[in-house]
């Protein structure tokens, strides 16, 4: 009965603290860990989303994301958008994005991030979208992206990703492809 209570009370504590293991949704290939893997709904007709997760390498090595694929999207690539004279760009990654060992890259609004283009059908709240990341050396990986509210700027959130400013939100329909 002691050993019981004592391990409710840590593990209230725990959640109290925040403290939680890794999430279920985490996928380990080799020496990386991908997680927090989301996307934003969609309006219906849309034809673009953006992807966001964060890759660690625990490994001994560096590894590369070299391309995505996802059935629910004609065309998916690695994006960039970054400041040039002023104006923010986006372009495709041809190279992929590096992960050097000891590191974590996250792939974010407003930075890199996967860019799913010609949509198949809407992303709905709740949604879990399958991709695949294809790295240099754990090859090909798959994940699920969680799709958030429309203006959600981070998986899980506050529980008011609709209701944000969107004047603050990326918008990629302007955007100048190289």
């Amino acid at each position: 009965m002691k050993t019981m209570l004592k391990n409710v009370l840590l593990a209230t504590f725990a959640v109290t603290l925040g403290v939680a293991p890794a999430a279920a949704d985490d996928v380990k290939a080799g020496g990386l860990i991908i997680s927090q893997a989301w996307s934003r709904a969609t309006p219906g007709g849309a034809k673009v989303a953006g992807g966001y997760l964060t890759i660690e390498n625990k490994g001994t090595a560096a590894d590369r994301l070299v391309s995505v694929s996802a059935d629910i999207a004609g065309k998916a690539e690695i994006h960039e958008m970054a400041m040039d004279n002023g104006l923010m760009k986006m372009r495709a990654l041809d190279k992929g994005v590096t992960i050097d060992p000891g590191k974590t890259v996250k792939l974010a609004p407003g930075g890199n991030h996967l860019m799913l283009q010609e949509l198949k059908g809407p992303f709905k709240q709740g949604d879990k979208v399958p991709v695949t990341l294809q790295f240099e050396k754990a090859g090909k990986v798959a994940v699920s992206l969680d799709v958030q509210g429309v203006g959600a700027q981070a998986p899980g959130g506050d529980g008011h990703s609709g209701h944000m400013d969107m004047k603050k939100t990326p918008d990629h329909s302007g955007m100048k492809m190289k």
